[in-house]
């Protein structure tokens, strides 16, 4: 890698990988599965995960929750959502929960290619005890969607299976 920024749009790019993975292909009742009821589903995976990457790094906020006609504030992301909250997120065609994964990636890869190192210092979320930087925030979105994103692909493995 030449350059931090390099670094990180690959890093971004790995979840890309694994969103497609987990989704491309699957029936909108296979989005929606979930073990038992109180288990994530790929499309909440899916959605949330993006949707943490919206918020934290894209900055598109407020056009996907309506396009699906969620029962969510524009503003949510996922955290503190139970299990009537992830049945709630269904996504009819799978082309539409890429499409919106696709737009927050090229934002995001928009973004962090423009990066210098010394940007990554600066602090982005003083409520914190240290003081979150740029760097620690953009960090902290790959682990939690490649997480997710893995989560995701778990599932598409057990639908698959059986």
């Amino acid at each position: 890698m030449a350059t931090t920024a390099d670094l990180l749009a690959d890093a971004f790019g790995r979840v890309r990988e694994v969103v497609h993975d987990a989704v491309d292909g699957l029936t909108p009742g296979q989005l929606a599965f979930r073990p038992d009821s109180g288990s994530n589903s790929i499309a909440w995976l899916v959605w949330h995960l993006t949707r943490i990457q919206d918020d934290h790094v894209a900055d598109v906020a407020g056009t996907w929750a309506d396009r699906f006609g969620l029962p969510f504030a524009a503003s949510a992301t996922g955290y503190g959502h139970g299990s009537e909250a992830v049945a709630a997120v269904q996504v009819q065609p799978g082309e539409l929960l890429t499409a919106y994964y696709d737009a927050v990636h090229e934002k995001t890869i928009r973004y962090v290619r423009g990066l210098s190192d010394a940007d990554l210092d600066r602090v982005v979320d003083k409520a914190w005890d240290p003081p979150v930087t740029l760097a620690v925030r953009l960090v902290s979105v790959i682990s939690d969607d490649l997480q997710h994103a893995g989560q995701a692909a778990y599932l598409r493995g057990l639908i698959e299976r059986g």
